[in-house]
């Protein structure tokens, strides 16, 4: 989506701010013994109290709100009787819809005492994702985001998740600009231009490099880490302009 008026960006503002705040309501409530349908009930009702609607759902029919993921889950993790523990790393992901317009957010959350390696990986996975939006300019080549993120996770001995990148969104959930790497891609040579609205996220690894579908018949959803490794993600949406970006979803 190319953002072209104040009314087109106001609405995109409002929605970025639900489901920022429909994420941080369910980061507040992580805690060990909730099971993760109760994590996605929280979110659920926030986004219905406020006007929006789950776009996994209503996009992909997704079996849940929200998506979230556990360990060793990597992405779309299926909300259901899973009971979060003590240590876990779950990463929550937000993207909902109202007045015909989208929105996507998600950071990583360590649930009570952690390791010290646990805490560096999610500090960095949030520095990799606003080291990213750090690029976002108009006229400036996308491959700069992937560029400054790869960077990062090679200096500091991470890897990125090499199938799952940021999308463009905006009137769809997924749209054009698609499959924006995170990582250094030779082959991209698109531009940033004004008012493009697209996701930046990262998934920063501590040795994972490709995300597969489990073994389960049940659940064609869910996405883990090969090899098995801890990873994080921290997603924004963001609005390319001329004096850089504008950060939709921030909860205040």
């Amino acid at each position: 989506m190319l953002i072209t008026n104040d009314e087109e960006l106001q609405k995109m503002r409002e929605i970025g701010r639900i489901c920022a705040r429909a994420m941080h309501a369910m980061g507040d409530a992580l805690r060990p013994g909730i099971t993760t349908a109760e994590l996605d009930l929280i979110g659920r009702r926030f986004l219905e109290s406020h006007g929006a609607q789950s776009a996994p759902e209503l996009c992909y029919q997704f079996p849940g709100a929200t998506c979230i993921s556990v360990n060793e889950e990597v992405a779309h993790g299926i909300p259901g009787d899973r009971v979060i523990r003590e240590g876990d790393l779950v990463n929550i992901d937000v993207s909902a819809e109202k007045d015909g317009f989208f929105s996507d957010t998600g950071a990583s959350f360590a649930v009570g005492k952690t390791t010290p390696k646990m805490s560096r990986l999610l500090r960095d996975g949030k520095r990799a994702c606003w080291l990213g939006i750090g690029e976002v300019k108009t006229g400036k080549p996308l491959a700069n985001i992937g560029k400054a993120i790869g960077s990062f996770a090679a200096r500091n001995k991470y890897t990125l998740i090499a199938n799952l990148a940021s999308h463009g969104i905006g009137r769809s959930l997924h749209e054009e600009p698609t499959e924006l790497s995170t990582w250094a891609d030779p082959d991209e040579t698109r531009m940033m231009e004004e008012g493009l609205v697209f996701t930046i996220e990262p998934f920063l690894s501590m040795g994972g490099q490709w995300a597969e579908d489990g073994d389960s018949e049940d659940d064609t959803w869910t996405l883990y880490s090969s090899p098995k490794a801890p990873t994080v993600q921290f997603e924004h949406t963001i609005v390319c302009t001329r004096n850089g970006p504008i950060v939709l979803t921030l909860a205040e």
